[in-house]
């Protein structure tokens, strides 16, 4: 998803962290693409948090990253998020902040969501969180137009409801998203079907190697986005690679990101990855 001093780590107030942005200090806005803190999901690292979470934090934080993107415990329990059901959202907190690093974005399964969103809200309330996102709509493989419909309806009302608490709701780019349906790509589909208010998207970067560009989504629909997850993608072996090394051009990527809307982007490779993408993420200028 080399070691970098915690002493430039950013300073937050309560209002920047409410919107899920974290103000830096004045090198960091520099050095930062975006102005934002350089984050991270933690699926890739997620045996190591089943192991010991709160030194999986300290590691996370160590490399450089200054924020964080969870799993639900509940959705993600059978990989390797199950561990974090034993504390409370506020206890969680306290260890993401004695550890240095800030969290107000995790992903729940449109199961757990469908199963009970207001308990699922209510966990995320008392962890701080700001953004709850799900993978996929979860809809068939071949829908039909009106299986996008109704996916599409579904998620609506359960934006609404995370809105009515302050929160808001995300969809990424997996599975169902990248299908097709009469002729066109689901994920396009799901652009007209869904309330710009209610439901905000998070970019896989990854999905490059399907033909989803991220620096053409975000100019395609502006202000529609929240969030990405960061890969590097070489065009010639096909690779995953750190962010900074294969052929995307990150300038161009992080560019288009202001106009899609992003508000934080999260790294998502495996951890040696994941620590070499900071140096380079630290000196990008856009």
């Amino acid at each position: 998803m080399s070691e970098i001093s915690r002493r430039d780590f950013v300073r937050t107030t309560a209002g920047a962290v409410a919107a899920g942005v974290v103000l830096t200090t004045g090198l960091d806005v520099h050095a930062n693409p975006l102005g934002f803190p350089i984050g991270c999901q933690t699926w890739p690292v997620r045996e190591m948090m089943a192991r010991d979470f709160p030194g999986t934090i300290k590691t996370l934080a160590h490399a450089g990253f200054q924020t964080i993107e969870l799993c639900s415990p509940a959705g993600y329990a059978d990989d390797g998020f199950a561990g974090l059901a034993k504390y409370k959202g506020s206890e969680l907190k306290k260890i993401l902040t004695d550890a240095g690093v800030t969290c107000f974005s995790s992903h729940f399964t449109i199961e757990e969501l469908r199963k009970n969103q207001e308990d699922r809200i209510a966990w995320a309330k008392d962890l701080g969180l700001t953004q709850m996102l799900v993978p996929s709509l979860g809809g068939p493989k071949n829908p039909t137009l009106d299986d996008v419909k109704r996916a599409a309806d579904e998620y609506n009302k359960m934006g609404e409801k995370a809105a009515q608490a302050g929160i808001q709701q995300g969809l990424h780019n997996e599975d169902f998203e990248l299908s097709k349906v009469d002729g066109q790509r689901t994920y396009d589909v799901l652009f007209g079907l869904l309330d710009p208010k209610l439901v905000k998207f998070q970019f896989q970067v990854s999905t490059i190697s399907e033909g989803y560009d991220a620096a053409q989504y975000f100019m395609k629909y502006p202000g529609r986005f929240i969030s990405m997850h960061v890969q590097g993608w070489d065009s010639k072996t096909k690779k995953i690679v750190a962010v900074g090394q294969g052929t995307l051009d990150w300038k161009k990527l992080f560019t288009a990101a202001k106009t899609g809307g992003v508000k934080n982007y999260f790294v998502e490779m495996d951890l040696e990855k994941m620590k070499v993408s900071v140096p380079y993420l630290r000196k990008l200028q856009v």
